[in-house]
C-alpha cells in the first residue's frame, strides 16, 4: 500500500438516532505525490470529506467519515456490514494536479498502478470499545467481491454550521407539509363554490324547480286528472264491496273522503 491507514478498522459507537463522526488518517511515507480516493458499499448512509485529494510526499491528510443519523437504533448484537475502499497511486510533480483528470487518465491508461485497501466498519456500545456482534479481533477479514460494489460517498459540506444532509432532510419534511396543506385546501375549494355567479346559479335552479311545482298544482287538467284517479279508486272500491258485502253507508262515507282529499290536496 502507498499510504498508510490509522485506523485498520472504522469503529461507529452508539446511539446512532444522531450523526456520529470518525478519523481516518492516511500517511504517506514515499517521497512522490499520492493521490487517493474513498470509497463504499453504502454511499447513502455515510459523508466522506474530502472523499478524494492529493498527499504531499511525508505528509498526512485525516478524512473525516460521518455516519449519519439512523431512523431505529439497530439491535445491540447487530453487525455492521458496511465496509470501505481506500484506493491511492503515486504521481509526480510533472502530473495533472486535478484529482478527478488524474484518476480518470489512471483507470484508463495505467490501472495497474492502482493500490486499494478495505477497511471494515464495526458498531460499537456506548460504553467499552468492544464491536457489536464481533467476538474477536483476531478473526480474518470476510472476502470481499470486486471492487465494483463500491461507491464514492458524498462529500459533507456545512452551511452555518448545519450539514448539507441534514438540511435536505429538512427541506423534504418541509415540502411534504406544504404539499399535504395545499392538497387539503384544493379539497375545501372543491366543496365549496368558488363565486357567487355559482350561488346565484344553484338558487335559479332551485326557484325554477319549485315554481314548476306549483304550475303543475294550479293547472285545471292537472287537477282534473288526479280527480278521474280517485273516481276510479272510488268506483274500484264500490266493485269489491259489493263482491264482499261491505255496508253502503262504508262505501259512501269512503266515496266522499275520496274526492275531498283530490280536491283539497291535487
Amino acid at each position: 500500500m502507498s499510504v498508510e491507514l490509522l485506523p485498520a478498522e472504522l469503529g461507529f459507537r452508539r446511539p446512532f438516532n444522531q450523526e456520529v463522526t470518525e478519523t481516518l488518517r492516511l500517511a504517506n511515507p514515499n517521497n512522490a505525490p499520492v493521490a487517493f480516493k474513498v470509497k463504499t458499499t453504502a454511499p447513502k448512509q455515510y459523508c466522506v470529506r474530502p472523499n478524494s485529494g492529493m498527499i504531499p510526499p511525508n505528509e498526512a491528510v485525516e478524512v473525516q467519515v460521518l455516519l449519519q443519523a439512523m431512523k431505529e437504533e439497530p439491535p445491540l448484537d447487530a453487525k455492521c456490514r458496511d465496509k470501505f475502499l481506500v484506493q491511492t497511486v503515486l504521481t509526480s510533480q510533472d502530473q495533472d494536479p486535478n484529482v478527478t483528470t488524474l484518476w480518470q487518465t489512471v483507470e484508463k491508461t495505467a490501472k495497474h498502478t492502482i493500490q486499494e485497501k478495505k477497511i471494515r466498519v464495526n458498531f460499537l456500545s456506548a460504553t467499552g470499545g468492544t464491536p457489536n456482534g464481533v467476538t474477536s479481533h483476531d478473526e480474518e477479514p470476510p472476502a470481499y467481491s470486486s471492487p465494483s460494489q463500491f461507491d464514492s460517498p458524498a462529500p459533507r459540506t456545512s452551511i452555518g454550521g448545519v450539514s448539507t444532509a441534514e438540511s435536505a432532510r429538512t427541506s423534504m419534511a418541509n415540502t411534504a407539509e406544504s404539499t399535504g396543506l395545499m392538497s387539503a385546501g384544493a379539497t375545501i375549494a372543491n366543496a365549496v363554490p368558488t363565486s357567487g355567479q355559482e350561488l346565484q346559479d344553484q338558487l335559479a335552479a332551485a326557484q325554477a324547480q319549485i315554481k314548476k311545482l306549483s304550475d303543475q298544482v294550479q293547472d285545471p287538467q292537472f287537477r282534473q286528472r288526479k280527480v278521474q284517479e280517485a273516481s276510479d279508486k272510488v268506483q274500484t272500491v264500490v266493485q269489491q264491496s259489493q263482491e264482499t258485502g261491505v255496508p253502503l253507508q262504508i262505501v259512501a262515507g269512503l266515496c266522499l273522503l275520496s274526492f275531498l282529499i283530490a280536491y283539497l290536496f291535487f
